[in-house]
């Protein structure tokens, strides 16, 4: 299987140098990194079955099963996993229409993408951000989901703020999901690198609040993720946001604000998915 040889492969790579005897903090192995090539810096190491800590070698991000999405407003997605678990992405604490998700992501461009008291009965408060400054990272593993971050720079009353939010990554039942978050700037090959293989990717699409339209396009089409799911649209109409990604993608519209998708029913050219609300 090919994604089973992808990640084969990417056990065998260390994507980033490490200093001689400097010790890595064990962490679950994911299936949508990307291989480090032409990296500056990077390091090629073979691993033995000793490297690895089992305990964290996980069935979470394998296996089949359907993933459903649920459009719940603004910039929140609510993922169902197989087992059942619930995941409500830019988590504010009013839209989200589950009563209490098993996991929350949360960014803080705006009060409409994060929530300083959510319910106490959350079982994983995920914030991209730390409130001393340092980069959020994250590595839990929730049932069937392995959830992780890439953190992105926010802008702040005019200056650029080093890693204030995150973009969320969600692996589970052999799917690679993403959720960009309220991304301020492009991109850099380091960011591709950290965030891997995305096969459906939550984008936002507003043309301004964000990154424009153009630079949004460009972005989503490296990733050449099966399916895009817009959201945070404000403004400008979603039909300038399709008509920018040009032929490359099919638009497919949905009349329902939920669907389920798994890793066979995947589209196979590649499609702008709009659920109802959007």
């Amino acid at each position: 299987m090919p994604r089973m040889k992808a990640f084969l492969l990417s056990l065998a790579l260390i994507a980033l140098a490490v200093p001689a005897g400097a010790q890595e903090p064990a962490r679950p192995f994911s299936q949508c990194m990307a291989v480090a090539q032409s990296l500056p810096g990077a390091v090629f190491a073979n691993l033995t079955p000793k490297d690895l800590d089992t305990r964290l070698v996980t069935p979470a991000q394998a296996g089949s099963g359907e993933v459903e999405f649920m459009y719940a407003g603004h910039s929140t997605y609510v993922i169902t996993t197989p087992a059942g678990i619930t995941i409500a992405t830019d988590f504010n604490g009013w839209s989200g229409r589950v009563a209490i998700p098993d996991i929350v992501t949360m960014n803080k461009a705006h009060s409409s993408h994060f929530t300083l008291s959510p319910d106490e009965r959350i079982g994983h408060v995920l914030r991209g951000w730390n409130f001393d400054g340092t980069p959020a990272e994250h590595h839990v593993v929730v049932d069937d989901v392995y959830v992780r971050n890439v953190t992105t720079d926010i802008r702040n009353y005019g200056a650029m703020e080093p890693d204030g939010n995150s973009i969320f990554i969600f692996e589970v039942a052999d799917l690679c999901i993403g959720h960009l978050g309220h991304l301020h700037h492009p991109l850099e090959d380091r960011h591709f690198a950290q965030i891997g293989r995305l096969d459906i990717v939550m984008v936002p699409v507003d043309g301004g609040l964000t990154l424009s339209h153009e630079a949004m396009t460009g972005l989503a089409q490296r990733l050449q993720s099966s399916l895009l799911l817009p959201m945070h649209r404000r403004g400008a109409p979603i039909s300038r946001f399709i008509e920018m990604m040009g032929d490359r993608f099919l638009v497919d519209y949905v009349n329902a604000d939920s669907f389920t998708v798994s890793a066979r029913s995947l589209p196979r050219r590649p499609t702008i998915l709009i659920l109802n609300g959007v």
